[in-house]
């Protein structure tokens, strides 16, 4: 089948169920996203996707086809078939047989087309059969969608069809799926209200008589004398109907007593024609095609020697070419039977009207060459003066010819617009990902603000609590070990630290080397901003026994240090802008983590009195401690969560992916964080490989970057 096809599938699952569900329809079925309108695709992937649609919706596949032979018939119109197919007939039965005609047409576009076959039957008890054949078994419950869509739009009328009879059609070689149905139509009857006659002066009725008089005396003068007495009852027929204003005319055609045309004449007139018997006997021939089928001079030749027939698909014999005498027979010659030269020529088809002539018991065949295109015709050995000037023939092999040139012109701007879509969606995702390094690197409201061109100012948050880390022994470490087993490492405990960020919902500030750097309260206020550092040291600490030292294989220390206190905050640099903190509760902040001890974290005296009064945590006091540049300083260690499980500080709990829901704003940024994880762990992982090399070429680089900073 042609893409127009299983686009109109896709237009019809997308309109009355929604993108999602054709979505789903489309991946169990196993096709493409979009389909091209003229390219060719396998029965198979049709059949496959009204399957699966019976699957999901859990309806029949009568249901569905027929459902879709209704919107298939819109989808038609919609895509500018309406007046081709208005135009086919004045009403429904002629309009059903010049279904194949204009089937026949538009083979001249779709040259792979296989269309279907239809066939009306009057019987002799006033039933109307339709006889239906294909070659894809299982679809002919799209017919009565499409024949009832059909009679409701263009002649409003109800049909009903009820399926007779089900078969191998036999007459059609065997492989076609021939069904019966039995078609009942109902007009719509419109009742019309009587309009009340409204009351006037007798000058106005007498003046109105008078002007319908001379209408009358009008209509009267135009006809005709009628050539033969008329009855009473025909008389006052035609009045009645001159009053309603329709003049029926009939007509009665005139035949002459002997045909006014030589028999050369007609040949050369209609160059194309076959008159045959019924034993299929060829009588007579046009001159042209005797020119290409030389054999057909031969007296007493039959007709299927160098014939067979195309379209429509039935046993070559008299009987069966009366049974569809009402179809366009497409005819093939036999390449065995022709000349030596033209046997390397592409075959010639003929197609046309047979019209059985019941005096001379012949059938007359009134055909012309089927061809498509100016390259056709020349591949034939045709030209455009072998066809008859009458003929129309020729100007639709010009008009196809152009159709066809606007055919690729289609095919080349649906190629171009669907690799458009394909690049669209991949710049898409280029962008995301784009954007996930972005808000991984900055704060969402302050890389959206960067994006937009904006600039960003820096703020004052009067409170927030830092947090500072660092491992133990790192310098010795890397003086042992190989680079690549730093960078894994590090990399292993960026990672679960970078998760945990998302758990607790804070903010990671920045990585350098081994010293991992967060905030919470900063880029967004929140009351809960010592509690969710503490949660997370907690974290860390359990975090990093899982990464073990590349040196002895134990499981790695750090040292954790937090402070509370006020802080700057803002963009800096142009390459590579960081979000960095500035102010005293830094230093304090890194301080507290310096002067700490191995697995412990280490509370400034600020961070205590926040933390006490929560009765959350286990903490014990260590003493008054010398910290540098600080002087004496009572400090503190955090133990544990009184009230938390390991399983929850490390959100390990099912479904619960951040321990802090309570402010909107800070749900949506741990939603943006954990999109980003993966992101995330890239940046960690090329900032750490940063920091090893730079640790490789000097031991002290670090730390003094890291004082300069703060």
């Amino acid at each position: 089948m042609y893409g127009f096809i299983n686009t109109c599938l896709k237009s019809l699952v997308i309109e009355r169920f929604g993108e999602e569900t054709w979505e789903n329809l489309r991946l169990m079925a196993g096709v493409q996203e979009t389909f091209m309108t003229y390219e060719i695709y396998d029965d198979d992937i049709t059949l496959r996707l009204v399957q699966e649609a019976c699957k999901m919706l859990d309806i029949s596949s009568e249901v569905v086809l027929k459902l879709f032979g209704d919107y298939f018939f819109s989808f038609c119109k919609m895509s500018g078939y309406d007046t081709m197919l208005r135009t086919l007939g004045g009403n429904l039965v002629e309009f059903i047989e010049n279904l194949d005609a204009l089937h026949s047409y538009l083979a001249l576009s779709y040259e792979a087309m296989n269309a279907p076959s239809f066939r009306v039957e009057r019987m002799d008890d006033g039933r109307i059969l339709l006889h239906y054949y294909s070659d894809r078994k299982g679809l002919y419950h799209i017919v009565p969608g499409i024949i009832e869509a059909v009679a409701k739009d263009f002649f409003d009328s109800e049909v009903t069809m009820t399926i007779l009879n089900q078969s191998e059609e036999d007459e059609r070689t065997g492989k076609k799926e021939h069904v019966v149905f039995h078609m009942v139509q109902k007009e719509k009857v419109s009742k019309r209200k009587a309009q009340p006659r409204q009351k006037g002066s007798n000058e106005e009725i007498q003046a109105e008589k008078e002007v319908w008089t001379v209408i009358m005396k009008a209509r009267y003068a135009s006809l005709q004398l009628c050539p033969r007495k008329r009855s009473p009852w025909e008389t006052v027929r035609s009045i009645v109907m001159l009053g309603q204003g329709n003049l029926r005319q009939s007509f009665t055609p005139s035949y002459p007593k002997r045909l006014w045309i030589e028999e050369q004449a007609f040949c050369n007139a209609f160059p194309f024609h076959i008159v045959f018997d019924q034993d299929l006997v060829v009588k007579q021939t046009g001159v042209n095609i005797q020119k290409f089928v030389p054999g057909l001079q031969t007296a007493g030749i039959r007709l299927d020697e160098y014939f067979t027939i195309v379209h429509p698909e039935v046993i070559f014999n008299i009987q069966s070419i009366k049974k569809f005498i009402n179809s366009q027979f497409v005819l093939k010659t036999r390449r065995e039977m022709l000349p030596e030269i033209h046997q390397n020529q592409s075959t010639l088809k003929l197609r046309g009207q047979m019209m059985w002539m019941e005096s001379l018991n012949c059938m007359i065949y009134l055909c012309s060459p089927k061809l498509r295109s100016l390259q056709e015709l020349e591949e034939r050995g045709l030209h455009l003066a072998d066809i008859a000037q009458h003929d129309t023939t020729r100007d639709l092999i010009l008009l196809n010819q152009q159709r066809l040139a606007e055919i690729e012109l289609s095919n080349q701007l649906e190629r171009k617009k669907e690799e458009l879509r394909i690049l669209s969606r991949n710049l898409e995702i280029e962008k995301q990902k784009s954007e996930k390094l972005l808000y991984a690197m900055l704060p969402t409201h302050v890389a959206n603000q960067l994006k937009e061109g904006k600039r960003v100012e820096a703020g004052e948050f009067k409170v927030c609590t830092i947090l500072f880390s660092d491992v133990v022994t790192f310098t010795n470490i890397c003086a042992a070990c190989e680079p690549i087993q730093i960078v894994n490492m590090l990399n292993a405990m960026y990672s679960r630290f970078d998760r945990l960020t998302n758990i607790h919902n804070v903010y990671k500030v920045e990585t350098i080397g081994d010293a991992y750097m967060v905030v919470g309260g900063v880029p967004v206020p929140t009351d809960t901003h010592a509690e969710r550092v503490a949660n997370f040291a907690l974290g860390m600490r359990i975090a990093a026994r899982e990464v073990t030292s590349p040196i002895t294989g134990q499981p790695i220390q750090i040292r954790v240090g937090l402070h509370t206190g006020s802080v700057l905050a803002g963009v800096v640099g142009d390459k590579m802008p960081r979000y960095c903190l500035f102010g005293d509760t830094v230093n304090t902040a890194s301080r507290m983590e310096s002067h700490g001890l191995p697995d412990h974290i280490h509370l400034s005296p600020f961070t205590y009195s926040v933390l006490k009064d929560k009765g959350n945590f286990e903490i014990a006091e260590r003493g008054e401690i010398e910290v540098k540049g600080k002087g004496l300083m009572r400090t503190f260690f955090l133990l544990n969560n009184l009230q938390k499980s390991d399983e929850q500080i490390m959100g390990l709990v099912d479904g619960e992916t951040c321990v802090y829901q309570k402010d909107p704003e800070d749900v949506t940024d741990a939603q943006n964080g954990e999109k980003t994880l993966s992101m995330l762990k890239l940046v960690n992982f090329f900032s750490s490989v940063t920091a090893l090399f730079c640790l490789l070429c000097s031991p002290r680089l670090i730390s003094t970057k890291f004082c300069s900073i703060l």
